[in-house]
């Protein structure tokens, strides 16, 4: 909400009733629709994520499809450095509300040293309290939105999609609110992206009492500008604003586990695309450690690195939250159409009818370039950072895959069983003749042979 009071010149109540009601939709069209009932459902042997859903159609589809796979997993992982740095960053920026001179950008550092630094032991032990602290964190945003709603109850016309449409269709300003309200589902990939760490009836059910939660907080939200547009002062947080005083502490704190979870989230998700890529020959081979026995759960020392590194420079950069929401949400876009291009075809060789397959792309196809073209005015202010990521991601897998393929032509490739070698009783009569016979096969053996495998380079 304080990317859409930033993103309007005039904020007034209609203007606050059409953005919520933007939010709303968008998290039931694009997060409830598209993900947690359609993607959901395309997942390879409990795995999801875009790789995981190429793996599944690559057999079936087109050559060039792979395109759309390199696209999509380079823009999530460059989203993907983004992710926790704006995450801690604007949690630890509530503590500016005690104290103004409050060092955010060295606590941040800190929190996500300590963040990346605990990779290399797994996250089993820490892992059964995020649920609890989950529901904590989810409950309070739902009460705090209930509790503000009454302070102006005509912020539930909301609901009606047309106070969107009227918003988007008045305002100059639309690409802006659109980017802003783009903000509430960037994290629908990394959902899907974690099917296989959570389950598909885990995420389902999870995510009915979350979407109830987060629409009650943005209701409480838009309710609270609302009573006191007159009085806005610059730079405020409705998210904090909120809070009564004697719980903001908590909130803060909450706020900043919440935070730390879902970067935890997202970088057990990359590590996972990671895997993916290289058994789908996109990326080099990395050493790969598992330090628990849970499913699913990795560590790529080599990417473990990476994303740090790229996460304090992208901290360092832009110093707040508010610099880096500028950034935020251009690349995720494209990967979402990348999601949505392949979802069809998976949709298609699973013979669903091809008027519901046409449907769904008119739609998300539709909205996500809506999304993209108003995403598109953050290029020059910040969202050239996750582009340049991505681009440079894109063109390693690219090079890698075709590399490999233009390598594996040239190469015949020969499975060698045991042979077994049986030499007629005369021979016996003959040793010389014999040990001759068995040393030329050794060595035949021997020069055209690795292993189990002959290679002949053409």
């Amino acid at each position: 909400m304080k990317a859409i009071v930033r993103a309007g010149d005039t904020v007034n109540t209609e203007y606050i009733i059409g953005a919520v009601s933007c939010i709303i939709w968008t998290l039931t069209l694009q997060t409830t629709v598209k993900y947690v009932l359609i993607a959901l459902r395309a997942d390879n042997k409990g795995e999801g994520g875009i790789l995981a859903l190429y793996a599944l159609i690559r057999r079936h589809s087109k050559k060039w499809y792979y395109l759309l796979a390199i696209i999509g997993a380079s823009t999530l992982i460059a989203d993907g450095v983004i992710t926790p740095s704006i995450t801690v960053l604007s949690a630890i920026e509530g503590l500016r509300a005690y104290e103004p001179e409050t060092p955010v950008v060295p606590i941040a550092l800190c929190i996500v040293t300590v963040l990346f630094f605990i990779q290399q032991f797994g996250t089993n032990a820490i892992g059964k309290l995020f649920g609890p602290l989950m529901l904590i964190w989810f409950t309070l945003l739902g009460v705090l939105g209930a509790m503000n709603i009454g302070e102006y109850f005509p912020i539930l016309q909301a609901f009606n999609p047309l106070h969107a449409v009227r918003l988007l269709a008045s305002s100059p300003e639309w690409f802006l609110i659109l980017g802003a309200v783009f903000l509430c589902t960037t994290g629908a990939e990394a959902l899907y992206s974690d099917l296989g760490h959570c389950g598909i009836n885990n995420i389902r059910m999870s995510w009915a009492f979350v979407k109830i939660m987060l629409i009650l907080n943005y209701l409480g939200q838009g309710a609270w500008i609302i009573s006191h547009v007159g009085n806005l002062t610059p730079g405020v947080n409705p998210f904090y604003a909120i809070m009564p005083r004697g719980i903001l502490f908590f909130g803060i704190t909450m706020a900043t586990i919440a935070a730390i979870i879902a970067s935890q989230a997202l970088i057990s998700g990359s590590f996972t695309i990671f895997s993916e890529a290289m058994n789908l020959k996109f990326w080099p081979r990395q050493k790969i450690k598992y330090p628990t026995d849970v499913k699913g759960q990795l560590y790529i020392p080599f990417v473990n690195i990476s994303l740090y590194v790229l996460c304090v420079i992208v901290i360092l950069f832009f110093q707040n939250s508010e610099n880096m929401e500028a950034a935020y949400g251009l690349s995720i876009t494209v990967t979402m159409l990348m999601t949505t291009l392949l979802l069809s075809a998976y949709l298609t060789i699973k013979r669903t009818h091809r008027w519901a397959v046409t449907l769904f792309l008119i739609a998300f196809v539709g909205l996500e370039s809506i999304f993209f073209v108003a995403n598109m005015a953050k290029f020059m202010h910040g969202g050239w950072v996750t582009m340049l990521l991505a681009s440079v991601m894109i063109g390693i897998m690219y090079i890698w895959y075709n590399a490999t393929t233009i390598r594996n032509a040239q190469i015949i490739v020969r499975d060698i069983g045991i042979r077994t070698v049986s030499f007629p009783i005369s021979r016996l009569m003959n040793p010389y003749q014999s040990m001759q016979r068995t040393l030329s096969i050794l060595a035949n053996w021997v020069v055209h042979t690795r292993l189990n495998r002959r290679y002949f380079i053409r």
